[in-house]
């Protein structure tokens, strides 16, 4: 049967039909589409943006280009109809929406980063995996040991590594998602971080058995004043919670030895060289052979040790399980979940 000249074939009708509704109203409704299908793709750079600091870090990270990156970014805001970042040179910096996104965003990546694994340690255990502690030095020597074997016992496959940092530093590992949480003490406790104590500890004046003040049961600042200090380095907490302390009751002090780690402390307080202010957490059974101890919570504050962790933050199997360990349920109100601001 002849077609008429005029008449277009049917498949030129539904060629024409679809453009037309590519020309009408249903393109917002098809890119709309699109842009969801690719829409973890685009939280996974923009996460990576704000992380890394700059399209060009992220870009090396994803193994993608610069300009898929920054495709991505321009087709993630242009379906959420709000501007993310502000570019300005080579620093970006997120928008008020940008940081409700990223807050939101964060956890969402990291879990589906990590869900394979989480997948594997839910169905079969934790056979393999690694965990990363950032802790300082007391804690990791006084505090975490028992945990550690236990966890061990349990968990054989596990890789498990104890950073041994200060607590500025193990913020940073944190904020940069080096390390799955820290364990050890808190004085100030900054917007982006979850801090959830388990143990408190006394402070301790530590002195050798035959120093004059030895005899005395209770001691006061005035009693301590004249003699010489042996303290931790000043950029630690203990040295600055020794000075707020003698500086708010202005009672003179002078420090004798500066120097680190709870051992050398106490081998050069037993050794007659000074007197120090610890916390209780370094003094063990054998401590009380050797030197005179002193309860000096009257004067200086408790030091909390517990569990540190950056506000958002995915935890895997292999953290939670030990944070279980250190306190059953510690986390149950999920309250590393709540948002904070982001540690860019």
């Amino acid at each position: 049967m002849k077609k008429h000249a005029g008449t277009p074939s049917k498949s030129k009708k539904i060629h024409r039909s679809a453009a037309k509704k590519r020309a009408g109203g249903e393109p917002a409704d098809a890119g709309r589409f699109y842009y969801k299908g690719n829409r973890h793709k685009q939280l996974r750079a923009f996460v990576s943006v704000v992380k890394l600091g700059t399209l060009t870090r992220a870009a090396e990270a994803l193994f993608l280009s610069q300009p898929t990156i920054s495709l991505q970014l321009q087709a993630l805001e242009r379906e959420l109809g709000v501007t993310l970042l502000e570019r300005r040179r080579r620093r970006i910096n997120l928008t008020d929406a940008g940081e409700a996104l990223y807050e939101l965003a964060r956890p969402l990546v990291e879990g589906w980063d990590t869900l394979d694994r989480d997948f594997q340690a839910r169905v079969k255990g934790l056979q393999a995996g690694r965990l990363t502690i950032a802790a300082g030095t007391s804690t990791i020597q006084y505090l975490l040991p028992e945990l550690v074997r236990r966890y061990r016992e349990r968990f054989p496959a596990v890789q498990l590594q104890l950073a041994n940092v200060t607590g500025k530093d193990g913020l940073a590992m944190l904020r940069a998602d080096e390390a799955d949480f820290a364990v050890g003490s808190m004085l100030d406790v900054p917007n982006d971080i979850a801090w959830a104590p388990v143990q408190h500890y006394d402070p301790m004046l530590i002195l050798p058995p035959d120093h004059p003040l030895a005899a005395k049961e209770k001691i006061t600042l005035e009693d301590i004043s004249p003699y010489g200090l042996i303290l931790p380095p000043q950029r630690l907490s203990t040295y600055r919670l020794v000075d707020l302390v003698f500086q708010q009751r202005q009672m003179p002090y002078h420090v004798a030895i500066e120097v680190g780690g709870w051992d050398v402390i106490k081998e050069y307080v037993a050794m007659g060289l000074g007197i120090s202010i610890v916390t209780g957490i370094c003094i063990t059974e054998a401590d009380h052979a050797r030197l005179a101890v002193r309860n000096m919570k009257q004067y200086f504050p408790q030091r909390s040790y517990g569990v540190v962790m950056r506000k958002g933050k995915f935890l895997s199997a292999e953290a939670r399980a030990f944070v279980d360990l250190i306190r059953p349920g510690l986390l149950t109100h999920r309250d590393y979940d709540e948002p904070g601001h982001s540690g860019r």
